[in-house]
C-alpha cells in the first residue's frame, strides 16, 4: 500500500468521524433547544394557573419547567412563590411545612445561580417571617438591604420583626406580675425586678427597630405603615424606661405624635384616592427617595 493511499484512507476515516460527531452535536443542540422551548411552555402554563389561584397545578408546571431547563431561574422563583401561597402560617402539619420548605429550597437554589437575586432574597425573608423564624427572616432582610439600600420595605420588615420579638416577652412579663392595660396602662417601669430583666432582653431590638423604621420613613415620607409601627416601638421603649417616669412620659408623647402623623397621612391618601376615582385633579404621590 502506497503512502498516498494510506493517507487518503486516514483522511476519509477522520472525515467520517467528524461528520458523525457533528451529527451527534447537532442532535444534542436540537434536543436542548426543544427542552428550553418546552420549559417555557410549562412556565407559561404555570403562570396562567397561578393567576387563576390554582397554586398546586402551578407548582407542578414550574417543577416541569425547571426539570427541562435547570438554569431557568424565573421558573424556580415562580415555583417558590406558588409553594409560599400554599403555605398557611401557624399550621404545623407536616404537609403544610413541606410547602414552606419547598419554597425555601427553590429560593436558595436561585441564590446559588444568582447570588444577588433580590426577589429570592426577599422571598426567603418573607417565608421565614411567616414561619416565625425571625432570626432567619432578619438575616435575609439585612441581605436585601445590602443589595438594595434604597428600598424602604426592607427596613420596615426588620422594624416589624423587632417589634414582634419585643412585644411578646414584655406582655408575658406584664401578665405575670399582674399589670393591667385597662382603663389605663399600668407601667412596667415601677417593677424593680421584672423591668430590668425585660430591658436587658429588649433594648437592642427596640433601638434597632426605631432606627430601621425611621430609615424606612426617610426613604418613603408617606409610609403610614412604618409610622404606625414606630408609634408601637416607642411604646415598647417607654415600658422599659425602668424607674424613669419622665423618659416614660416622653416616649408615650412621641408615640402619640406618630399616631397623629399616621392618621394625617392616611387621610391624605384616602382623599387622593377619592379624587382619582371621581376623575378629579390629583396631585402626584410622593415617591420613594
Amino acid at each position: 500500500m502506497t503512502s498516498s493511499t494510506l493517507t487518503s484512507r486516514i483522511t476519509r476515516s477522520t472525515a467520517a468521524k467528524l461528520t458523525a460527531l457533528m451529527a451527534v452535536s447537532a442532535f444534542l443542540l436540537s434536543s436542548a433547544g426543544c427542552d428550553k422551548l418546552r420549559a417555557r411552555d410549562q412556565l407559561n402554563k404555570g403562570v396562567q394557573a397561578y393567576k387563576s389561584t390554582k397554586y398546586e397545578a402551578a407548582s407542578n408546571f414550574f417543577i416541569k419547567a425547571s426539570q427541562l431547563d435547570p438554569d431557568l431561574t424565573v421558573a424556580r422563583l415562580y415555583h417558590a412563590t406558588a409553594e409560599k401561597a400554599l403555605f398557611t402560617p401557624g399550621n404545623d402539619s407536616s404537609d403544610n411545612l413541606q410547602h414552606a420548605n419547598n419554597a425555601i429550597a427553590e429560593y436558595k437554589k436561585v441564590l446559588e445561580l444568582e447570588p444577588k437575586n433580590i426577589l429570592s432574597t426577599k422571598g426567603l425573608a418573607s417565608i421565614y417571617y411567616d414561619m416565625s423564624k425571625f432570626d432567619e427572616a432578619k438575616q435575609f432582610n439585612k441581605k436585601a438591604i445590602e443589595l438594595d439600600p434604597k428600598d424602604p420595605e426592607n427596613y420596615y420588615s426588620i422594624g416589624v420583626i423587632d417589634w414582634t420579638t419585643t412585644y411578646r416577652p414584655r406582655m408575658e412579663a406584664r401578665n405575670k406580675v399582674g399589670l393591667k392595660t385597662e382603663p389605663t396602662m399600668q407601667p412596667l417601669i415601677n417593677d424593680k425586678k421584672t423591668c430590668p430583666e425585660i430591658k436587658d432582653k429588649n433594648t437592642a431590638n427596640v433601638a434597632e427597630g426605631i432606627e430601621m423604621l425611621e430609615k424606612a420613613i426617610k426613604l418613603r415620607d408617606e409610609y403610614d405603615d412604618a409610622m404606625a409601627y414606630l408609634n408601637l416601638m416607642y411604646r415598647e421603649r417607654a415600658d422599659i424606661q425602668c424607674g424613669d417616669k419622665s423618659a416614660y412620659d416622653a416616649d408615650w408623647k412621641t408615640a402619640d405624635d406618630w399616631v397623629e402623623k399616621t392618621l394625617k397621612v392616611k387621610k391624605v391618601k384616602a382623599e387622593r384616592a377619592a379624587k382619582k376615582n371621581a376623575g378629579g385633579i390629583v396631585m402626584p404621590e410622593k415617591k420613594d427617595n
